[in-house]
């Protein structure tokens, strides 16, 4: 039913939950995944000059890193499951306009995504992006919202990728 799925990720436990679920979905449907991340553009907020700390090449190159380990667990995942897989990361200020640009360049016909369940204020003052992706996409959206559960204390949402976790 699916070819190609895309699932985008921003390296939080819910982005992992997802990207299972696009893997489990890829390897039954004999579909290919493409992960995505979008990384954020440089701009300047500082009270002076001297509080500059990153230049934007540096800011660059550690959104980089964070993109190249969040894509990598993709990559592990897909290569465990025997799925063929792309990554890609991308730039832009509106993430669910990238999503839906990498979906339409790279003829996805799913998009698997998080839904970090947020409400109240919080989904009114951060917004959304899965909320705008459903809003705008032309092809299907599958929400992945899980329930996180760590051995030991409490994962935080946006730890480090490399932190053990176990979905429920």
């Amino acid at each position: 039913m699916f070819k190609h799925i895309l699932v985008p990720t921003d390296g939080s436990v819910f982005s992992e939950a997802a990207i299972q679920m696009a893997v489990a979905l890829a390897a039954v449907h004999q579909a290919k995944v493409t992960g995505l991340h979008v990384l954020p553009e440089f701009h300047i907020l500082a009270y002076g000059a001297e509080t500059l700390t990153d230049t934007e090449e540096q800011f660059t190159h550690h959104a980089q890193q964070h993109a190249e380990a969040y894509l990598a667990v993709l990559g592990q995942a897909a290569a465990q499951a025997d799925v063929e897989f792309d990554t890609v990361a991308v730039t832009d200020t509106r993430p669910y306009e990238a999503i839906l640009g990498a979906a339409a360049k790279r003829n996805c016909d799913l998009i698997v995504m998080a839904s970090h369940g947020r409400g109240g204020m919080g989904a009114l003052i951060l917004g959304s992006e899965t909320q705008k992706v459903l809003v705008h996409s032309q092809i299907p959206v599958l929400v992945v919202r899980q329930k996180v559960q760590a051995i030991g204390p409490d994962v935080d949402p946006k730890r480090s990728p490399n932190q053990p976790l176990i979905v429920a």
